[in-house]
């Protein structure tokens, strides 16, 4: 059997590190010795007890299994700040990828565009390859090159002034904690009735581990998901739409 890799000793050293305090100061607050801290984050340590084990975590409000298996190193802002706020995050699977793209002849990334046929299968297909490989491609002047940009169509009035039927184009987020409150964005969902959604976001993962995201129209009441939720982000760029908008009220 393959030796499951460890990253107790790394994970230690950034948590601490994020907190901004000291091997002395994690040691006292911890009611250890800062020997045994020392020996821990550097390596030295090679099988810590168990008792030293749940303490540390349990201090840090990360679960075990994550403390010891998962690499922080390779965690995201926004999954860093979720595990933080005490939240489950799954760094060994879907939150942690490659996002797939396509690119032309001259090696530039294409546009792709999820027509309303194939929106509902998008947060499913939305990591594999071939799928993404599938969605046509579109081009429009003055876009901003070298990015991964998708046009999504959404629905509804949530959104007004911007009308039911447009089609937004916007960029791939890969870092959620940049993100300004009240940010225009589609957010793909996971474990919800909504699969694409286009509000206006803003990032609680620090306080709660949620985004609360806010429409346009005041008639639609602002609500909260949990980022274990959120597939991915796209910040708004345009929309296109086929309808003609109302001329001023004089």
């Amino acid at each position: 059997m393959t030796k499951q890799p460890t990253y107790w000793a790394g994970n230690l050293r950034i948590l601490r590190s994020r907190k901004k305090i000291s091997q002395q100061q994690l040691a006292a607050l911890l009611g250890v010795n800062r020997n045994k801290i020392t020996a821990q984050e550097s390596g030295k340590t090679r099988n810590p007890r168990l008792d030293d084990l749940v303490l540390i975590s349990s201090f840090f409000r990360i679960d075990l299994e994550t403390f010891i298996k998962a690499d922080l190193q390779q965690a995201s802002e926004e999954q860093l700040l979720a595990l933080e706020a005490g939240n489950t995050v799954d760094l060994t699977g879907r939150h942690i990828r490659i996002l797939p793209i396509t690119v032309d002849s001259h090696n530039e990334e294409n546009m792709e565009y999820v027509p309303a046929k194939a929106r509902a299968g998008y947060r499913n297909g939305f990591a594999d390859p071939a799928f993404i490989a599938g969605l046509p491609r579109f081009t429009l002047p003055e876009l901003p090159r070298g990015k991964t940009i998708r046009m999504f169509p959404i629905s509804g009035d949530s959104m007004e002034p911007i009308p039911d039927g447009s089609h937004i184009v916007a960029q791939y987020v890969e870092d959620w904690s940049r993100l300004k409150p009240d940010t225009a964005c589609i957010l793909v969902l996971g474990g919800t009735e909504e699969d694409i959604v286009f509000k206006l976001a803003t990032n609680c993962i620090k306080e709660k581990g949620t985004f609360l995201l806010r429409s346009l129209n005041p008639d639609y009441t602002p609500f909260e998901v949990p980022v274990n939720d959120v597939l991915e982000i796209w910040t708004f760029i345009s929309y296109l739409s086929k309808v003609m908008p109302e001329p001023a009220a004089i």
